[in-house]
């Protein structure tokens, strides 16, 4: 299986722990915070990771290299100037063109069992997935709004006590189809 690292952001509120390194690389537990991903992410059975990559990319590329000390087959695609999300898995295109993929933010520390997340998606033929969850207290995040079929109604971005309906947020982990690209 694919999935793409989104890793080219600044991380401009983690300053200054990311003046002189991208934020994927700032330490958690001894290790960077994309190490921890991209182990995730072999425990969940993925071979093949491409990160996107924008602020020190060479710094990340040259942690990860080609990915073998890693357990993953690892390619890059660097963004002169940012694309955003959909820019920059659109530039990733050529690698993703042959069967379901995970996106995943490269900051997203997480232990979510993307195996059934990815079941949840195939499972009901779905072309793209947003990976939620519940929270305590909403008012930090974007809320999210389903149905009873599980499906997205609204997103409500950073609303305020007045407009909480729901715990329910968006993880930052999606999984799609690539006739979505």
């Amino acid at each position: 299986m694919k999935a793409v690292v989104m890793a080219g952001g600044e991380g401009s509120r983690l300053r200054p722990l990311t003046c002189n390194r991208p934020k994927p690389l700032v330490p958690i537990v001894n290790k960077p915070i994309m190490q921890h991903i991209i182990e995730l992410l072999v425990r969940s059975g993925f071979t093949d990771v491409i990160a996107t990559l924008h602020y020190l990319a060479d710094e990340i590329e040259t942690y990860f290299g080609d990915g073998s000390e890693f357990g993953v087959r690892m390619r890059y695609t660097v963004e002169e100037t940012p694309l955003g999300t959909a820019g920059s898995v659109k530039q990733a295109e050529p690698w993703l063109s042959d069967g379901t993929f995970v996106i995943i933010s490269g900051d997203a520390l997480t232990d979510f069992d993307l195996r059934k997340a990815v079941e949840f998606h195939k499972r009901h033929g779905s072309m793209a997935t947003i990976v939620l969850t519940r929270v305590e207290s909403p008012l930090e995040y974007g809320v999210v709004i389903t149905d009873q079929d599980s499906r997205i109604r609204r997103f409500l971005e950073k609303p305020d006590w007045s407009q909480v309906f729901s715990d329910t947020i968006n993880t930052g982990i999606y999984i799609l189809e690539p006739e979505v690209l």
